[in-house]
């Protein structure tokens, strides 16, 4: 393999090994309880502000959750909302979604709350004038950057969605422009697999790429 920065850099073999890097990436709900190495963190978070952003405007904003009560907080949230939606579903399907791991806060020894702040005059609001949430957007790929990142060094990566982001804004005491994009529990995984547990448990299959492929 070539020296990196030349053109040639990247061969077959990095290629080959790069999806192989995107097949094992997955959603990690069960965790191990040791913690991460010192510093490993703020290395992945060093990797998604290599992420390409709108204008430049580089909108994320991380926040790594340490606090024992906003912790327990976050979790009281989680909670509350999963009751919510469980109460969306009915019958064979409202079963199904009790018995899923949804989370994995008890559990994951660091949370991260990932941030847009909509309002960044950084960029000079090249790229948004037509689509806003372009800022927003940006912040999904530095999350995309930093969970393959995690991946590469043996990291699992959960994404919870299952929150209300404006009371998330006020139990982490962020400011009201800031968009939550995502809370995260980062730790050792229990167990590796290439199949999304969701496709595990049944909840739903995976499609190859020609069920959202349309030619014009």
């Amino acid at each position: 393999m070539s020296e990196p920065g030349s053109f040639d850099a990247f061969d077959d073999d990095f290629r080959r090994r790069l999806r192989y890097l995107f097949v094992w990436r997955r959603d990690v709900r069960r965790f191990r309880s040791e913690p991460l190495p010192s510093g490993k963190l703020e290395r992945l978070i060093e990797v998604a502000c290599l992420s390409p952003s709108v204008g430049l405007s580089q909108p994320w904003r991380f926040v790594v959750v340490v606090d024992l009560g906003r912790r327990q907080a976050v979790l009281d949230e989680f909670k509350r909302c999963n009751a919510d939606a469980l109460n969306a579903y009915s019958g064979e399907l409202a079963g199904r979604y009790a018995a899923l791991k949804l989370a994995g806060l008890e559990q994951a020894p660091c949370q991260l709350a990932a941030f847009a702040d909509c309002a960044t005059e950084v960029g000079h609001g090249l790229g948004r004038r037509t689509m806003p949430e372009m800022a927003e957007y940006s912040v999904v790929a530095a999350v995309s950057m930093m969970w393959l990142a995690a991946r590469a060094e043996g990291v699992g990566m959960g994404w919870i969605s299952i929150l209300d982001p404006l009371r998330m804004n006020r139990i982490l005491d962020v400011p009201s422009a800031w968009r939550l994009i995502g809370y995260f529990c980062l730790g050792y995984p229990e167990f590796e697999d290439d199949q999304p547990e969701l496709e595990r448990a049944g909840w739903e299959q995976r499609r190859g790429s020609d069920a959202c492929v349309l030619r014009r």
